[in-house]
Protein backbone atom coordinates (compact mmCIF):
# COMPACT_ATOMS: atom_id res chain seq x y z
CA UNK A 1 0.00 0.00 0.00
CA UNK A 2 1.19 3.35 -0.85
CA UNK A 3 1.04 6.30 1.57
CA UNK A 4 0.31 8.65 -0.93
CA UNK A 5 -1.30 8.51 -4.45
CA UNK A 6 -1.34 12.13 -6.33
CA UNK A 7 -3.37 12.73 -10.07
CA UNK A 8 -1.94 14.97 -12.08
CA UNK A 9 1.36 16.40 -12.67
CA UNK A 10 0.84 20.17 -13.21
CA UNK A 11 2.23 22.15 -11.27
CA UNK A 12 0.20 21.76 -7.92
CA UNK A 13 1.20 17.63 -8.04
CA UNK A 14 4.42 18.07 -8.45
CA UNK A 15 4.70 20.52 -5.59
CA UNK A 16 2.82 18.39 -3.23
CA UNK A 17 4.58 15.58 -4.62
CA UNK A 18 8.11 17.34 -4.30
CA UNK A 19 6.56 18.25 -0.39
CA UNK A 20 5.70 14.33 0.33
CA UNK A 21 9.04 13.36 -1.73
CA UNK A 22 10.13 11.56 1.57
CA UNK A 23 7.07 9.22 1.79
CA UNK A 24 5.99 6.43 -0.82
CA UNK A 25 4.36 8.09 -3.23
CA UNK A 26 2.63 7.64 -6.71
CA UNK A 27 1.85 10.32 -9.12
CA UNK A 28 -0.28 9.46 -12.17
CA UNK A 29 -0.77 11.69 -14.96
CA UNK A 30 -2.92 11.11 -17.93
CA UNK A 31 -0.57 13.27 -20.69
CA UNK A 32 2.48 12.41 -21.61
CA UNK A 33 4.33 14.79 -20.26
CA UNK A 34 4.50 16.87 -16.87
CA UNK A 35 3.61 20.77 -16.18
CA UNK A 36 0.09 21.08 -17.12
CA UNK A 37 -0.92 24.57 -17.87
CA UNK A 38 3.67 24.96 -17.25
CA UNK A 39 4.63 24.47 -20.98
CA UNK A 40 7.96 25.99 -22.56
CA UNK A 41 10.86 24.88 -24.37
CA UNK A 42 14.50 25.97 -24.65
CA UNK A 43 16.23 27.58 -27.49
CA UNK A 44 19.71 28.30 -26.76
CA UNK A 45 19.96 31.78 -24.63
CA UNK A 46 16.19 31.77 -25.15
CA UNK A 47 12.72 29.68 -24.84
CA UNK A 48 9.66 29.61 -25.99
CA UNK A 49 6.63 29.84 -23.78
CA UNK A 50 2.65 28.77 -24.21
CA UNK A 51 1.10 28.95 -20.74
CA UNK A 52 2.09 30.12 -17.07
CA UNK A 53 4.51 32.83 -17.38
CA UNK A 54 4.81 35.14 -14.40
CA UNK A 55 5.85 34.14 -10.26
CA UNK A 56 6.00 34.98 -7.18
CA UNK A 57 8.61 36.40 -4.96
CA UNK A 58 9.68 36.46 -2.14
CA UNK A 59 7.87 35.97 1.51
CA UNK A 60 5.58 33.39 -1.45
CA UNK A 61 5.16 29.60 -1.34
CA UNK A 62 6.78 29.81 -4.75
CA UNK A 63 9.64 31.40 -3.54
CA UNK A 64 10.34 28.55 -1.30
CA UNK A 65 9.80 25.82 -3.76
CA UNK A 66 12.06 27.44 -5.91
CA UNK A 67 14.62 27.45 -3.23
CA UNK A 68 14.10 24.16 -2.36
CA UNK A 69 14.39 22.67 -6.10
CA UNK A 70 17.54 25.41 -6.65
CA UNK A 71 15.70 27.23 -9.59
CA UNK A 72 16.61 30.94 -10.37
CA UNK A 73 13.91 33.30 -10.80
CA UNK A 74 14.63 36.99 -11.78
CA UNK A 75 12.44 40.26 -11.56
CA UNK A 76 11.07 40.91 -14.70
CA UNK A 77 13.47 44.11 -15.48
CA UNK A 78 11.71 47.41 -17.33
CA UNK A 79 8.43 47.97 -17.89
CA UNK A 80 5.69 45.18 -17.05
CA UNK A 81 3.10 46.74 -19.34
CA UNK A 82 3.27 48.84 -22.99
CA UNK A 83 0.10 49.33 -25.26
CA UNK A 84 -0.91 49.37 -28.70
CA UNK A 85 -4.31 50.87 -30.38
CA UNK A 86 -5.84 53.09 -32.97
CA UNK A 87 -2.15 52.81 -34.69
CA UNK A 88 0.08 53.92 -31.78
CA UNK A 89 2.54 51.83 -29.79
CA UNK A 90 3.70 53.53 -25.84
CA UNK A 91 5.68 51.58 -23.69
CA UNK A 92 7.11 54.67 -21.62
CA UNK A 93 6.11 56.71 -19.31
CA UNK A 94 3.23 56.75 -16.52
CA UNK A 95 1.37 53.20 -17.61
CA UNK A 96 -1.48 55.43 -15.67
CA UNK A 97 -1.58 57.80 -18.59
CA UNK A 98 -1.15 55.31 -21.41
CA UNK A 99 -4.71 55.87 -22.19
CA UNK A 100 -4.54 59.62 -22.65
CA UNK A 101 -1.90 59.18 -25.44
CA UNK A 102 -3.70 56.85 -27.29
CA UNK A 103 -5.86 58.57 -30.46
CA UNK A 104 -9.53 58.10 -29.32
CA UNK A 105 -12.68 60.41 -29.49
CA UNK A 106 -13.37 62.44 -26.83
CA UNK A 107 -15.69 60.48 -25.26
CA UNK A 108 -13.89 58.01 -24.80
CA UNK A 109 -10.93 59.55 -23.05
CA UNK A 110 -13.65 61.18 -20.45
CA UNK A 111 -14.93 57.25 -20.07
CA UNK A 112 -11.39 56.37 -19.33
CA UNK A 113 -11.01 59.01 -17.21
CA UNK A 114 -14.28 58.34 -15.09
CA UNK A 115 -13.51 54.31 -14.75
CA UNK A 116 -9.89 55.16 -14.33
CA UNK A 117 -10.97 57.45 -11.18
CA UNK A 118 -12.81 54.78 -9.91
CA UNK A 119 -10.74 52.12 -10.23
CA UNK A 120 -7.67 54.38 -7.66
CA UNK A 121 -10.65 54.76 -5.34
CA UNK A 122 -11.12 51.13 -5.01
CA UNK A 123 -7.33 50.08 -5.13
CA UNK A 124 -6.11 52.48 -2.99
CA UNK A 125 -8.83 53.08 -0.68
CA UNK A 126 -9.76 48.69 -0.32
CA UNK A 127 -8.56 46.73 -2.66
CA UNK A 128 -4.60 47.25 -1.24
CA UNK A 129 -5.58 46.21 2.37
CA UNK A 130 -7.70 43.42 1.34
CA UNK A 131 -4.61 41.54 -0.43
CA UNK A 132 -1.85 42.41 2.24
CA UNK A 133 -0.89 39.36 4.51
CA UNK A 134 -1.54 40.07 8.17
CA UNK A 135 0.86 38.80 10.58
CA UNK A 136 -0.17 35.69 12.15
CA UNK A 137 -3.12 34.47 9.81
CA UNK A 138 -3.10 31.73 6.94
CA UNK A 139 -3.17 31.87 3.20
CA UNK A 140 -6.55 30.14 3.51
CA UNK A 141 -8.39 33.50 5.31
CA UNK A 142 -6.25 35.92 3.02
CA UNK A 143 -7.46 34.12 -0.19
CA UNK A 144 -11.40 34.42 1.21
CA UNK A 145 -11.00 37.84 2.26
CA UNK A 146 -9.80 38.15 -1.73
CA UNK A 147 -12.58 36.34 -2.31
CA UNK A 148 -15.15 38.12 -0.69
CA UNK A 149 -14.09 41.76 -1.91
CA UNK A 150 -16.42 43.31 -3.71
CA UNK A 151 -17.85 39.69 -4.79
CA UNK A 152 -22.10 40.10 -5.99
CA UNK A 153 -21.34 42.47 -8.91
CA UNK A 154 -19.82 42.22 -11.93
CA UNK A 155 -17.34 44.46 -13.33
CA UNK A 156 -19.08 45.92 -15.52
CA UNK A 157 -21.89 46.53 -12.84
CA UNK A 158 -18.57 48.15 -11.26
CA UNK A 159 -17.60 50.64 -14.20
CA UNK A 160 -20.57 51.39 -15.67
CA UNK A 161 -21.22 52.12 -19.58
CA UNK A 162 -18.50 52.89 -21.75
CA UNK A 163 -17.77 54.53 -24.87
CA UNK A 164 -15.95 51.19 -27.38
CA UNK A 165 -12.78 52.48 -27.23
CA UNK A 166 -12.54 52.81 -23.24
CA UNK A 167 -14.56 49.83 -22.83
CA UNK A 168 -12.06 48.05 -25.27
CA UNK A 169 -9.26 49.30 -23.34
CA UNK A 170 -11.01 47.55 -19.63
CA UNK A 171 -12.15 44.81 -21.13
CA UNK A 172 -8.44 43.71 -22.27
CA UNK A 173 -6.82 43.84 -19.00
CA UNK A 174 -9.64 41.80 -17.18
CA UNK A 175 -10.25 39.64 -19.93
CA UNK A 176 -6.72 37.76 -18.81
CA UNK A 177 -8.39 35.89 -15.95
CA UNK A 178 -10.72 34.51 -19.24
CA UNK A 179 -13.82 35.33 -18.13
CA UNK A 180 -14.96 38.85 -19.72
CA UNK A 181 -16.24 42.08 -18.75
CA UNK A 182 -19.90 40.86 -17.62
CA UNK A 183 -18.63 37.65 -16.24
CA UNK A 184 -15.65 38.61 -13.69
CA UNK A 185 -17.06 39.57 -10.29
CA UNK A 186 -16.11 43.34 -9.74
CA UNK A 187 -12.78 42.47 -7.12
CA UNK A 188 -11.44 39.72 -9.84
CA UNK A 189 -11.63 42.64 -12.07
CA UNK A 190 -10.49 45.43 -9.44
CA UNK A 191 -7.62 42.77 -8.81
CA UNK A 192 -6.24 42.59 -12.51
CA UNK A 193 -5.26 46.11 -12.22
CA UNK A 194 -3.47 46.02 -9.68
CA UNK A 195 -1.31 43.11 -11.11
CA UNK A 196 -1.05 45.40 -14.36
CA UNK A 197 0.06 48.30 -11.92
CA UNK A 198 2.04 46.40 -9.75
CA UNK A 199 -0.15 46.93 -6.46
CA UNK A 200 0.07 44.72 -3.62
CA UNK A 201 0.18 41.00 -5.29
CA UNK A 202 3.95 40.81 -6.68
CA UNK A 203 3.58 38.30 -9.26
CA UNK A 204 6.90 39.79 -11.29
CA UNK A 205 9.16 37.34 -11.32
CA UNK A 206 9.94 34.90 -14.53
CA UNK A 207 12.01 31.75 -14.35
CA UNK A 208 15.45 31.92 -15.99
CA UNK A 209 15.44 29.36 -18.82
CA UNK A 210 11.47 29.37 -19.18
CA UNK A 211 8.67 28.09 -16.61
CA UNK A 212 9.42 24.25 -17.60
CA UNK A 213 12.74 24.96 -15.66
CA UNK A 214 10.87 24.00 -12.18
CA UNK A 215 8.46 21.07 -13.24
CA UNK A 216 11.03 18.86 -15.14
CA UNK A 217 13.68 19.40 -12.22
CA UNK A 218 10.96 18.36 -9.85
CA UNK A 219 9.87 15.52 -12.26
CA UNK A 220 13.62 14.29 -12.91
CA UNK A 221 14.21 14.14 -8.95
CA UNK A 222 10.67 12.49 -8.23
CA UNK A 223 11.84 9.81 -11.04
CA UNK A 224 9.94 6.72 -11.70
CA UNK A 225 7.50 7.76 -9.18
CA UNK A 226 5.83 9.74 -11.79
CA UNK A 227 3.86 7.53 -14.22
CA UNK A 228 2.66 9.05 -17.51
CA UNK A 229 0.24 8.23 -20.02
CA UNK A 230 -2.14 6.77 -16.91
CA UNK A 231 -5.13 8.24 -16.83
CA UNK A 232 -7.22 7.53 -13.41
CA UNK A 233 -11.01 6.61 -13.93
CA UNK A 234 -12.08 6.54 -10.00
CA UNK A 235 -11.28 7.28 -6.39
CA UNK A 236 -12.56 5.81 -3.92
CA UNK A 237 -12.96 6.10 -0.27
CA UNK A 238 -12.23 2.88 1.84
CA UNK A 239 -13.00 3.11 5.84
CA UNK A 240 -8.95 3.47 6.03
CA UNK A 241 -7.45 3.40 2.74
CA UNK A 242 -8.01 5.29 -0.89
CA UNK A 243 -8.72 2.84 -3.99
CA UNK A 244 -7.35 4.82 -6.98
CA UNK A 245 -8.61 2.64 -10.33
CA UNK A 246 -6.48 3.85 -13.73
CA UNK A 247 -5.79 2.80 -17.14
CA UNK A 248 -2.14 2.54 -18.19
CA UNK A 249 -0.61 0.96 -21.98
CA UNK A 250 -4.03 -0.43 -22.20
CA UNK A 251 -4.16 -2.36 -18.63
CA UNK A 252 -6.32 -1.30 -16.10
CA UNK A 253 -4.77 -0.75 -12.41
CA UNK A 254 -5.32 -0.65 -9.52
CA UNK A 255 -3.88 1.32 -6.51
CA UNK A 256 -3.95 1.56 -2.78
CA UNK A 257 -2.89 4.29 -0.45
CA UNK A 258 -3.14 5.74 2.84
CA UNK A 259 -4.62 9.02 1.23
CA UNK A 260 -5.22 10.75 -2.11
CA UNK A 261 -4.46 14.20 -3.85
CA UNK A 262 -6.28 15.25 -6.36
CA UNK A 263 -4.41 17.91 -8.53
CA UNK A 264 -6.79 17.95 -11.78
CA UNK A 265 -9.15 20.56 -12.88
CA UNK A 266 -12.21 20.70 -11.15
CA UNK A 267 -13.88 18.70 -14.25
CA UNK A 268 -11.94 15.50 -13.93
CA UNK A 269 -11.75 15.66 -9.73
CA UNK A 270 -15.37 15.95 -10.26
CA UNK A 271 -15.67 12.91 -12.28
CA UNK A 272 -13.42 10.58 -11.02
CA UNK A 273 -14.06 11.38 -6.88
CA UNK A 274 -17.14 9.49 -6.88
CA UNK A 275 -17.72 9.47 -3.14
CA UNK A 276 -16.43 13.15 -2.63
CA UNK A 277 -19.09 14.96 -0.03
CA UNK A 278 -22.07 16.34 -2.11
CA UNK A 279 -21.22 19.69 -1.34
CA UNK A 280 -17.57 18.99 -2.39
CA UNK A 281 -18.88 17.71 -5.44
CA UNK A 282 -21.44 20.71 -6.23
CA UNK A 283 -18.85 22.93 -5.29
CA UNK A 284 -16.41 21.46 -7.88
CA UNK A 285 -19.11 21.58 -10.56
CA UNK A 286 -19.42 25.43 -9.79
CA UNK A 287 -15.90 26.56 -10.95
CA UNK A 288 -16.03 28.62 -13.97
CA UNK A 289 -12.44 28.38 -16.63
CA UNK A 290 -11.79 30.23 -19.96
CA UNK A 291 -9.86 28.70 -22.65
CA UNK A 292 -6.01 29.81 -23.85
CA UNK A 293 -4.84 29.88 -27.16
CA UNK A 294 -1.04 30.59 -27.03
CA UNK A 295 1.31 31.03 -29.49
CA UNK A 296 5.11 30.94 -29.15
CA UNK A 297 7.58 32.35 -31.68
CA UNK A 298 11.17 32.48 -31.78
CA UNK A 299 12.64 35.31 -34.13
CA UNK A 300 16.27 36.26 -34.91
CA UNK A 301 16.31 39.33 -35.21
CA UNK A 302 20.17 41.42 -35.00
CA UNK A 303 19.42 44.72 -33.61
CA UNK A 304 17.41 46.59 -30.64
CA UNK A 305 13.76 46.64 -30.83
CA UNK A 306 11.12 49.15 -29.63
CA UNK A 307 9.38 46.15 -26.77
CA UNK A 308 13.15 45.29 -25.49
CA UNK A 309 12.62 46.83 -22.27
CA UNK A 310 8.70 46.22 -21.90
CA UNK A 311 7.73 42.58 -20.05
CA UNK A 312 3.67 42.77 -21.33
CA UNK A 313 2.08 44.66 -24.19
CA UNK A 314 -2.03 45.02 -24.42
CA UNK A 315 -3.46 45.03 -28.20
CA UNK A 316 -7.19 45.75 -27.52
CA UNK A 317 -9.32 44.95 -30.47
CA UNK A 318 -7.14 41.92 -31.70
CA UNK A 319 -7.78 38.25 -31.11
CA UNK A 320 -4.20 38.18 -29.29
CA UNK A 321 -4.79 40.90 -27.17
CA UNK A 322 -1.71 39.74 -25.15
CA UNK A 323 1.75 39.74 -26.16
CA UNK A 324 4.52 39.22 -23.37
CA UNK A 325 8.59 39.41 -24.20
CA UNK A 326 10.01 36.01 -23.39
CA UNK A 327 13.34 37.24 -23.48
CA UNK A 328 13.17 40.64 -20.90
CA UNK A 329 15.00 38.23 -18.18
CA UNK A 330 18.19 38.01 -21.25
CA UNK A 331 17.62 41.85 -22.19
CA UNK A 332 17.99 42.80 -18.61
CA UNK A 333 20.70 41.14 -18.02
CA UNK A 334 23.26 41.40 -21.26
CA UNK A 335 25.54 44.78 -21.79
CA UNK A 336 24.68 44.64 -25.43
CA UNK A 337 21.73 43.52 -27.41
CA UNK A 338 22.12 40.18 -28.81
CA UNK A 339 20.62 38.87 -31.64
CA UNK A 340 16.88 37.32 -31.04
CA UNK A 341 14.25 37.06 -29.33
CA UNK A 342 11.13 35.76 -27.92
CA UNK A 343 7.30 36.53 -28.22
CA UNK A 344 4.33 34.75 -25.99
CA UNK A 345 0.78 35.68 -27.54
CA UNK A 346 -2.56 34.26 -26.16
CA UNK A 347 -5.54 34.95 -26.98
CA UNK A 348 -7.85 34.53 -23.57
CA UNK A 349 -11.68 33.88 -23.20
CA UNK A 350 -13.92 34.44 -25.85
CA UNK A 351 -11.28 35.03 -27.92
CA UNK A 352 -9.66 32.13 -27.57
CA UNK A 353 -12.83 30.30 -27.82
CA UNK A 354 -13.11 31.43 -31.13
CA UNK A 355 -10.41 29.71 -31.95
CA UNK A 356 -10.26 26.50 -30.62
CA UNK A 357 -11.76 24.53 -34.06
CA UNK A 358 -9.18 26.42 -36.10
CA UNK A 359 -6.21 24.75 -37.31
CA UNK A 360 -2.84 25.54 -35.28
CA UNK A 361 -1.20 26.77 -38.52
CA UNK A 362 -3.78 29.43 -39.36
CA UNK A 363 -3.73 30.22 -35.45
CA UNK A 364 -0.23 30.78 -36.05
CA UNK A 365 -0.13 32.65 -39.24
CA UNK A 366 -3.40 35.16 -37.67
CA UNK A 367 -1.15 35.76 -34.02
CA UNK A 368 2.00 36.82 -36.65
CA UNK A 369 -0.15 38.98 -38.56
CA UNK A 370 -1.93 40.49 -35.43
CA UNK A 371 1.67 40.70 -33.69
CA UNK A 372 3.34 42.08 -36.93
CA UNK A 373 0.51 44.86 -36.90
CA UNK A 374 0.98 46.09 -32.82
CA UNK A 375 5.07 45.68 -32.77
CA UNK A 376 5.87 46.72 -35.99
CA UNK A 377 10.02 47.11 -36.48
CA UNK A 378 9.47 43.85 -38.88
CA UNK A 379 8.46 41.32 -36.46
CA UNK A 380 6.90 39.02 -39.13
CA UNK A 381 9.82 39.21 -41.11
CA UNK A 382 12.62 37.98 -38.24
CA UNK A 383 10.36 34.70 -37.03
CA UNK A 384 12.32 31.54 -37.39
CA UNK A 385 9.64 29.56 -35.52
CA UNK A 386 6.22 29.41 -34.62
CA UNK A 387 3.79 27.08 -32.58
CA UNK A 388 0.42 27.00 -30.95
CA UNK A 389 -0.89 24.98 -28.16
CA UNK A 390 -4.55 25.50 -26.99
CA UNK A 391 -5.84 24.81 -23.42
CA UNK A 392 -10.09 24.54 -22.81
CA UNK A 393 -9.28 25.03 -19.23
CA UNK A 394 -6.98 27.98 -19.52
CA UNK A 395 -7.58 29.90 -15.99
CA UNK A 396 -10.17 30.24 -13.59
CA UNK A 397 -12.39 33.45 -13.21
CA UNK A 398 -13.75 34.57 -9.83
CA UNK A 399 -17.54 35.11 -11.12
CA UNK A 400 -20.40 36.98 -8.58
CA UNK A 401 -20.66 34.42 -6.12
CA UNK A 402 -17.75 32.77 -6.29
CA UNK A 403 -16.89 33.32 -2.83
CA UNK A 404 -19.40 31.23 -1.03
CA UNK A 405 -18.12 27.88 -2.02
CA UNK A 406 -14.53 28.66 -0.88
CA UNK A 407 -14.67 27.01 2.43
CA UNK A 408 -16.65 24.09 1.33
CA UNK A 409 -13.34 23.54 -1.53
CA UNK A 410 -11.09 23.80 0.88
CA UNK A 411 -12.17 21.58 3.67
CA UNK A 412 -11.45 18.67 1.35
CA UNK A 413 -12.76 14.67 2.33
CA UNK A 414 -11.34 12.49 5.06
CA UNK A 415 -8.36 11.27 2.62
CA UNK A 416 -8.63 13.02 -0.45
CA UNK A 417 -7.35 16.24 -0.43
CA UNK A 418 -7.49 18.54 -3.72
CA UNK A 419 -5.14 21.20 -5.22
CA UNK A 420 -5.10 22.99 -7.90
CA UNK A 421 -5.33 26.88 -8.91
CA UNK A 422 -8.94 27.23 -8.91
CA UNK A 423 -8.61 27.25 -5.15
CA UNK A 424 -7.45 30.90 -4.99
CA UNK A 425 -6.63 34.24 -7.27
CA UNK A 426 -3.26 33.64 -7.62
CA UNK A 427 -2.60 31.40 -10.02
CA UNK A 428 1.12 29.56 -10.16
CA UNK A 429 1.34 30.79 -6.93
CA UNK A 430 -1.92 29.15 -5.47
CA UNK A 431 -1.13 25.80 -7.64
CA UNK A 432 1.85 25.68 -5.63
CA UNK A 433 0.34 26.61 -1.80
CA UNK A 434 -2.64 24.56 -2.93
CA UNK A 435 -0.08 21.62 -3.18
CA UNK A 436 1.94 22.08 -0.38
CA UNK A 437 -0.95 23.13 1.62
CA UNK A 438 -2.35 19.22 0.69
CA UNK A 439 0.50 17.54 1.10
CA UNK A 440 0.88 19.07 4.82
CA UNK A 441 -2.81 17.38 5.42
CA UNK A 442 -1.72 14.10 3.81
CA UNK A 443 1.27 14.06 5.94
CA UNK A 444 -0.26 14.91 9.26
CA UNK A 445 -2.63 12.14 8.11
CA UNK A 446 0.03 9.73 7.78
CA UNK A 447 2.47 10.89 10.77
CA UNK A 448 -0.94 10.24 13.01
CA UNK A 449 -0.86 6.94 11.74
CA UNK A 450 2.53 6.19 12.30
CA UNK A 451 2.28 7.55 15.92
CA UNK A 452 -0.99 5.10 16.41
CA UNK A 453 1.19 2.29 15.20
CA UNK A 454 3.96 2.96 17.09
CA UNK A 455 2.03 3.36 20.68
Amino acid sequence: MKDVVIVGAGLAGLSAAWRLRHWDTLVLEASDRVGGRIMSERRGQYWLNWGGHMFSGPGSSTDALLHEVGIDAGVLPGALAGIEMNGKFISKGSMAMFPFRLPMPFKARVDTLTGGIKLVAALLGKYINVVRTRPGESGAIRQQRIYDFDNNRTFRDFIGKLHPDAEALYATTVQRSTGSIDEISAGSGIGYFSLVLGIGQGLNRGIIGGPSTLTESMATALGNRIQLGARVSEVIHKSDSVVVRYTQGGKDYEVEAHTAILATTPDVTHKIAVDLPSDIRDALGQIKFGPHVSVAFLTDETGPRRWDNTYCVVAPKHTFSIMTNQASLIRGSESQRQPGGSIFAFAPGQSGAKLMEMDNEDIVQLAQKEIDKSLGQGFGESVVEGRAEKFAFGSPYCYPGRAKIQPTLMRGASRVFLAGDFLGTLYTETAITSGMTAAQNAASLLATRKQTLLA
